[in-house]
């Protein structure tokens, strides 16, 4: 539930993005040219120009896919903790003379009163149906931090919802709910959406349930300064606080995004909405619900965008590709020759034109897989072989449907390494790496040591997970938090 603020100016050219897990390159691409859908008939030569006129379609109706397609919609309400960040008009790093202080912003759920100090609160988000089973897609941040999630339906039931996963990387999660025969949406090809053509978004903006609102694809592809390499659909249409995780129709009532960031002054919609495209969703979905987490590519190195001035510099014949500007020290590219310098103009058999095309491309590659980039080095092109290594991804993706403890705890753990056994002085014990559910209210926090449970010493999730699912409705963890330990006593019933 974590509302994440992005500051960035609208005259940022080249923004460094980090192909090891940071892609946040701002690229200031053209629009593309808006196409209506019929040409007109041509009765005359124009003495202007010989370009036959563009017919306009007039207002697009989108009843018949709200009527059909709205049931699949549902409200998305959670119960947690106030996280403490900053607002848009205080944001960390804001500086109150740049000369466009605008802000990407992960927009929900909402708060319509946020209280101080941590409490527990209530907000609310949007999903949507995907499978007739209770399969539901929604934005990672609508349910991050939430101690329980609630799915409501337009015939008014409202059912608890398991999170069966999270990606904070792509800012996707797969929710489901226990009933069959729901309604479903249907996809559509986000690449083969044209800028300019209508699209629709349902939604609860403040709260309002199934709310339709309209409006154009401005641009495609866009690369946001927030830290993903995810090529958003921007658009036009009037997204607001609780929109988020809600669904982006064409005109033929499929599903091509999920409505994600704004554009805002103020913390309202603007005229510029980001969504993240279903491909890209429906890949990470799939990898959480097979394997519980979302595997990624990467070659550790540094990229930007080359400009004109850029192109000049290195001999270019036209701006293009991604340009090296450091290699991770052991990474796979250093061990396949990458060089600081190098232009990347291809991966496998496709062509990298803007820099933003190469993470996304890397990314979707298996850990593991031998591919060729091809370069341009000192005026020269060239061919260098290399195998992709694996993204870290931390805390990018969590499982909670394969994990009991961390579903009855509300922990998210890992085992300690070395270092941080000597440096707590303990010789066992699990890591908190974030707190939700029982475990927060109870006062555990990321950075504590778990070391035992029931007077039990735990060594590894497995261990702890086997401990919950044998426990009570209470149990006692031992925890070292600096150089204090504490017994806490949990209800997890």
């Amino acid at each position: 539930m974590n509302r994440k603020i992005i500051t960035g100016s609208v005259i940022s050219a080249a923004v460094l993005a980090a192909l090891a897990g940071s892609y946040g390159h701002f690229v200031p691409s053209g629009l593309s040219q808006a196409q209506a859908a019929v040409p007109a008939p041509v009765t005359a030569a124009s003495p202007a120009t010989d370009v036959a006129p563009l017919a306009t379609t007039g207002i697009t109706d989108f009843s018949a896919i709200v009527e059909r397609y709205g049931p699949a919609v549902v409200n998305v309400s959670v119960t947690g903790k106030v996280q403490q960040t900053g607002m848009a008009g205080n944001s960390p790093g804001f500086d109150p003379n740049e000369m466009f202080p605008d802000f990407f912003r992960r927009f929900g759920p909402l708060f319509p009163h946020p209280p101080e100090g941590g409490q527990i609160i209530r907000g609310q988000g949007s999903g949507f149906i995907v499978s007739s089973d209770g399969v539901i897609l929604t934005n990672a941040h609508v349910i991050d931090g939430a101690q329980e999630v609630t799915v409501k339906l337009t015939d008014r039931r409202e059912l608890k919802a398991k999170v069966l996963g999270v990606d904070r990387q792509t800012d996707v999660a797969v929710l489901k709910i226990d009933a069959t025969n729901l309604p479903i949406v249907h996809f559509g090809d986000p690449n083969a959406t044209r800028v300019g053509e209508p699209v629709l978004a349902i939604g609860s903006p403040f709260g309002f349930e199934n709310s339709a609102t309209s409006g154009i694809v401005s641009a495609k592809s866009r690369s946001l300064p927030d830290g993903t390499y995810v090529p958003f659909i921007q658009t036009d249409v009037a997204v607001n606080p609780g929109n988020s995780g809600g669904p982006l129709f064409n005109t033929r009532g499929e599903v091509i995004g999920i409505n994600s960031q704004i554009f805002t002054r103020t913390g309202g919609y603007e005229g510029l909405s980001f969504a993240i495209p279903i491909d890209v969703a429906t890949k990470v979905e799939k990898q959480l619900m097979e394997h519980g987490k979302v595997t990624r590519g990467r070659l550790g190195i540094t990229i930007q965008e080359v400009d004109q001035a850029l192109a000049d510099s290195f001999g270019l014949k036209k701006p293009h590709g991604a340009l090296v500007s450091s290699v991770e020290k052991g990474s796979p590219a250093e061990h396949a020759g990458i060089e600081a310098g190098d232009i990347v103009v291809r991966l496998g058999d496709k062509e990298i034109n803007h820099s933003a095309d190469l993470p996304a491309l890397v990314a979707d590659l298996k850990p593991g897989t031998a591919t060729q980039l091809e370069v341009i080095r000192k005026g020269a092109n060239k061919i260098v072989a290399v195998t992709v290594g694996e993204m870290k991804t931390d805390k990018l993706a969590r499982d909670d449907h394969n994990s009991t403890s961390q579903g009855r705890l509300g922990l998210a753990v890992r085992p300690l390494n070395r270092d941080e056994r000597q440096q707590a002085g303990v010789s066992n014990g699990l890591l908190v790496e974030d707190a939700s559910g029982p475990s927060a209210l109870a006062g555990i926090h990321p950075g504590d040591v778990v070391l035992s449970l029931n007077g039990v010493p735990v060594g590894s999730v497995e261990q702890l997970r086997s401990l919950v699912a044998k426990a009570g409705k209470h149990v006692a963890l031992l925890i070292q938090r600096d150089d204090s330990k504490i017994f806490v006593p949990i209800n997890i019933g």
